[in-house]
């Protein structure tokens, strides 16, 4: 997420402990906060795909080798 959208969200987070926002301002803040959740969700499972896992007999296995039990939740 870009850097200024982070702070545009900071901002009226800010302003929502102030005063109460507007329809637009509420439409605004849940759409970046959306933007926020894909684009936690993807770093995570970039860095979980990318981690090996040790098993105690030295074998390695890639977290992406292994079989996924769900859906992705946040599409």
């Amino acid at each position: 997420m870009e850097k200024v959208k982070l702070n545009r969200l900071s901002e009226l987070t800010a302003i929502a402990r102030t005063r109460e926002l507007t329809q637009a301002e509420k439409d605004e803040r849940e759409k970046l906060r959306w933007e926020y959740r894909k684009s936690v969700v993807a770093n995570l499972t970039s860095q979980l795909e990318a981690t090996t896992i040790v098993e105690p007999d030295g074998s390695r296995i890639k977290v992406s080798d292994l079989k996924r039990s769900g859906e992705d939740i946040i599409k």
